[in-house]
């Protein structure tokens, strides 16, 4: 019995590590306000996991197949990367008005098109808007003056996200596609100009 009884404990014992060891690897993991977890377990309803505005980019060996991207946008129109965005560098940008890291981010986006439509660049901006009808983007993007378009990923019956190949985790999110519309580097989290232009530009200066 005495030996039965000492087995018993020492599994006792073990299981206690081994939860306090997974207990210690849990806290380890939401360590960080930024993580998925630590947001989820926050409890504050904003209804979305944001970013850290990390910035990640991807050699040419790396990167998967073209992204076929195409919907209808917030004014009712069409827009398609086979169309829009042949031979060009394109920026998606993942937001909605819901978001407040995407409507901070807005304005540098709009600024960063500004300058390059102004320069002639071949690069291309289009948002996805998300969660929300066409109408409260469209009247979104008209008040704050943004000028490239925005697919509606709703009215587009969600299939704008599912061509984004599982790379927009975080809203927002912000996508540079290269000239063979694969995607070249991500920002998960808001974002700035000179950030983002830093990242256009080092995928314009790759060579076809």
């Amino acid at each position: 019995m005495s030996g039965l009884l000492g087995v018993r404990t020492t599994r006792r014992g073990l299981g206690a590590l081994v939860a306090g060891a997974l207990a210690l690897g849990l806290a380890a993991c939401t360590d960080d306000p930024n993580s998925v977890a630590a947001q989820a377990k926050a409890g504050d309803n904003k209804g979305f996991v944001a970013g850290d505005g990390s910035v990640e980019q991807l050699t040419a060996g790396q990167r998967g197949p073209a992204v076929q991207l195409s919907g209808t946008t917030v004014t009712g129109g069409s827009w398609s990367m086979a169309k829009e965005g042949d031979g060009k560098v394109v920026v998606v940008n993942v937001w909605g008005t819901w978001c407040g890291p995407c409507t901070e981010e807005l304005p540098h986006l709009q600024s960063a098109w500004s300058a390059y439509e102004k320069a002639g660049k071949d690069v291309v901006f289009v948002g996805i808007d998300t969660r929300e009808s066409s109408a409260t983007g469209a009247a979104y993007l008209q008040r704050l003056g943004v000028t490239y378009p925005s697919i509606n990923d709703q009215a587009s019956s969600g299939q704008p996200m599912l061509a984004l190949q599982g790379k927009a985790t975080a809203t927002p999110t912000t996508l540079v596609l290269d000239r063979q519309g694969r995607i070249a580097a991500r920002v998960l989290g808001g974002t700035s100009q000179s950030t983002l232009t830093g990242v256009v530009d080092d995928v314009l200066a790759e060579k076809a």
